[in-house]
């Protein structure tokens, strides 16, 4: 079976994630994925189990005689975005596309090359798109498809390998996909994540990352009487914004240029809260922006009292290259794989993250893979069945690799 079919069987199931619930998993529905996928997996005669929490563990023994071969991993995510619809999807199959303009079903949106210059490059290929009502879910269904399909090419006996993990995990879309991944039990030396975006990308480079929130406590009184007392928490949370560089922001950055989002705000005279992220890759420019923000709180406090402003920085994840770049041979054997599947490959730096950030620092070096999907996270989400060949085929040509020479 091709990845796409898988694909377009996965995104029925609507599996975002919510960051409100409280729950593990997130959302019930991950876990009626993750039994499909085991169903699946134990159809073809694989090992696989999924734990309460919603991570399903598989593991391919070795083709005989290549037991001793170091034991590789891949990995992808079960849920999907919670910024913007995401059940009842209905992709779009659009054959030979003609790589122009393209109405997402009646919704009234229409895919732009204008807003999408790759998509020349995609003429003559099958388009996946949504309907305009939803998201697609290629972040990470495209990933979980081309692993199943991997599996598939391992079980059938047709390419030799040595052993193989897999694992497909709930609630990377909150930040929560390595907070109880058992990396003991998933039993691998090394593993891809399979959740980048265009089919032939080796990624190894994230941003680091901090969740900020600012609380501002004010001092109403009648505005009549209120000169030299009145202390407007909400003009306060202003002064502080004030206070961030203005160009640092995720509408003016791209590369490796980092920035404070403003991802909340509300309040009134009495009291106000802002909530960030704050981005870099370079670790000494991250240090320096999350110091910008303390002195940004301690003016504010020197000019309306101390405790005016209060300020919480909490780390998210670093970026990987740190731990992922003294195994540069696995980056090697990615970059042969693509060019082994007719693609070039391409490294640019994640202007996000991935669940192999944070398995990366618990000992599982995870360089990230593109799955062949674009514009995730929304109406405009699509994905081409050739792409998601190509990632599938790139899967099987590290498995290849690997086998040929112990890492």
């Amino acid at each position: 079976m091709r990845a796409y079919e898988r694909f377009l069987r996965y995104v029925t199931y609507g599996t975002q994630s919510s960051e409100t619930s409280g729950a593990h998993p997130s959302t019930p529905s991950q876990l009626q994925l993750a039994d499909l996928l085991v169903r699946e997996l134990r159809e073809m005669g694989v090992s696989a189990e999924r734990d309460d929490f919603s991570y399903v563990y598989a593991k391919i023994p070795a083709t005989p005689g290549l037991e001793e071969r170091t034991a590789i991993g891949f990995i992808s995510h079960l849920d999907t975005s919670p910024d913007a619809p995401g059940d009842g999807v209905k992709p779009q199959l659009h054959q030979n596309y003609d790589g122009g303009d393209l109405p997402l079903g009646e919704s009234g949106l229409v895919l732009r090359v204008a807003d999408f210059p790759h998509l020349p490059s995609l003429k003559g290929r099958t388009l996946i798109t949504t309907d305009g009502t939803t998201l697609l879910g290629a972040d990470d269904k495209a990933g979980v498809a081309e692993i199943m399909t991997l599996a598939e090419a391992l079980t059938s006996g047709r390419l030799p390998h040595g052993p193989v993990s897999l694992s497909f995990t709930p609630d990377e879309e909150i930040g929560e996909g390595a907070d109880r991944f058992d990396v003991e039990r998933f039993g691998a030396r090394f593993a891809y994540t399979v959740d980048g975006d265009r089919e032939g990308g080796v990624e190894y480079e994230t941003f680091n990352a901090s969740a900020a929130s600012v609380s501002v406590r004010g001092l109403s009184v009648h505005p009549g009487s209120a000169k030299d007392t009145m202390i407007n928490a909400s003009l306060a949370a202003m002064e502080f914004h004030a206070l961030l560089p203005a160009c640092d922001a995720p509408r003016y950055t791209e590369g490796y240029e980092g920035f404070y989002h403003l991802t909340e705000m509300k309040g009134d005279v009495s009291e106000a809260t802002l909530s960030y992220i704050i981005r870099d890759h370079d670790a000494a420019r991250f240090a320096m922006r999350e110091d910008t923000m303390r002195r940004a709180a301690a003016l504010l406090n020197e000019r309306y009292g101390e405790g005016t402003v209060s300020l919480s920085i909490k780390e998210q994840y670093r970026n990987m290259a740190e731990k992922i770049l003294p195994h540069e041979k696995i980056l090697e054997i990615a970059r042969r794989a693509a060019r082994d599947a007719g693609v070039e490959p391409f490294t640019v730096p994640i202007r996000g993250g991935t669940d192999g950030a944070r398995l990366s620092f618990m000992g599982l070096p995870c360089p990230n893979l593109g799955t062949g999907g674009y514009a995730f996270h929304g109406p405009y989400e699509h994905t081409t069945v050739e792409g998601m060949d190509l990632a599938a085929a790139i899967l099987s040509h590290i498995v290849r690799a690997c086998a040929e020479q112990n890492i």
